[in-house]
């Protein structure tokens, strides 16, 4: 069958998931790679129109020519899938169910494991699936090459930094294919030990290596303005960590200060301790711990507790000899009849206050009071008369 698109789509259409299907529409595309570029696009068309079924067929397709290809050392199909691959497996993986998306994860496992696609490529793929993941709401561990390891652990800081640095990604595998494809054809039309072949064809040549270095040009273009926009990102990111860094070492030169100042406030405290300040004095002034106690009130007036003392019925026993004379001896005073009722009617108990009177003053006798009698025993011979003693006895048994 001639090479056409026609005949392309027609071997893509008919292509199954049976391994004979695709190890025969692979080898009809490898005979075919002259054509390599335009059998690239078609087969990226066609995936792109497919089902989700269809697209996972497509990848193992590729992955055939891919790994047959490179095995071979004839590159041609590993260059020309290069720049859309990412974008092809990002189309077959998104929207497919779990088990399919597990099958393209390991066909992309064995691309990095033999280095079918360079570096680069693999993080680009790495990155789309990533994207995809995260936003299903189930990203996954890392798929290897991705500077920002898995979406789930970027911090919410350097999330600005994400899309610049995938777009950086992405540019960078066509520009790479751009820059080496016309460094190469370059070389061979005016680098050292070149040969200028005749003028039409040396002309054409040179038309030719003026689009490559337009499509290098353009690509290397792309990069940079996608690589000014993730330095600009880091710059911000640079920017609001500086900031914050100033912030916070003029809090730590505070917390220092106020340590240090606490810590000389704390030892005057102890110091106040030891030198035996009561709890109620202030410990610290406007200039340091006081030196001098306040003065203490004065102390109020209180009533004395003491009783007053109890004058006695009787006087005292005088002291001098002047005193024993001013008072007659009581032994010696001789009552009469109506003056001893008298007495005896206002001092009805004498024994209720005195338990002994002493009837003499200078080493006289003393008559020691009956408690069981109304009146004290005066002796045999007390001088009192006795009709006024018949008298008492009749009052007293009244």
């Amino acid at each position: 069958m001639a090479y056409n698109d026609d005949a392309v789509l027609a071997k893509l259409s008919a292509l199954s998931e049976a391994a004979d299907s695709i190890v025969t529409v692979a080898q009809w595309i490898m005979f075919h790679r002259r054509h390599a570029d335009r059998t690239v696009q078609l087969w990226f068309q066609r995936l792109k129109d497919s089902t989700s079924h269809k697209r996972l067929n497509l990848i193992y397709l590729a992955n055939e020519v891919a790994q047959q290809t490179k095995a071979r050392h004839k590159e041609d199909f590993v260059v020309a899938f290069s720049p859309i691959i990412a974008e092809a497996v990002a189309t077959a993986y998104k929207g497919a169910p779990t088990d399919t998306q597990q099958r393209i994860q390991r066909v992309v496992d064995v691309w990095r494991d033999r280095d079918v696609f360079e570096k680069p490529i693999l993080e680009a793929i790495d990155a789309r699936i990533q994207e995809i993941n995260q936003a299903r709401g189930s990203a996954k561990a890392g798929f290897g090459g991705s500077i920002f390891g898995s979406a789930t652990s970027i911090p919410a800081e350097l999330v600005p930094l994400t899309t610049p640095q995938q777009n950086v990604t992405k540019l960078l595998l066509g520009t790479k294919t751009s820059v080496n494809a016309a460094n190469q054809e370059y070389d061979k039309l005016l680098g050292p030990g070149s040969t200028a072949p005749s003028a039409p064809v040396y002309a054409a040549r040179l038309s030719g290596l003026l689009k490559t270095l337009a499509q290098a040009e353009g690509a290397v273009d792309q990069c940079v303005k996608a690589r000014r926009e993730l330095v600009a990102a880091l710059q911000k990111v640079l920017d609001t960590n500086r900031n914050a860094l100033l912030s916070e070492e003029d809090q730590l030169e505070t917390f220092v200060r106020r340590r240090a100042e606490v810590e000389d406030k704390k030892t005057e405290v102890e110091k106040a301790i030891m030198a035996g300040l009561p709890d109620d004095e202030p410990f610290l002034s406007s200039n340091g711990p006081s030196t001098q106690p306040d003065p203490e009130p004065d102390r109020p007036e209180v009533e004395e507790l003491t009783p007053p003392p109890i004058e006695p019925d009787f006087p005292e026993e005088p002291d001098s000899l002047d005193e024993q004379q001013s008072f007659p001896n009581i032994a010696q005073v001789t009552l009469s009849p109506q003056s001893a009722k008298h007495a005896l009617e206002l001092h009805p108990s004498p024994t209720s206050q005195f338990k002994s009177v002493s009837t003499t003053l200078n080493g006289s006798k003393k008559r020691k009071l009956d408690e069981s009698n109304d009146f004290p025993d005066l002796g045999e011979d007390d001088g009192i008369d006795s009709d006024v003693a018949e008298m008492l006895r009749r009052d007293s048994g009244s």
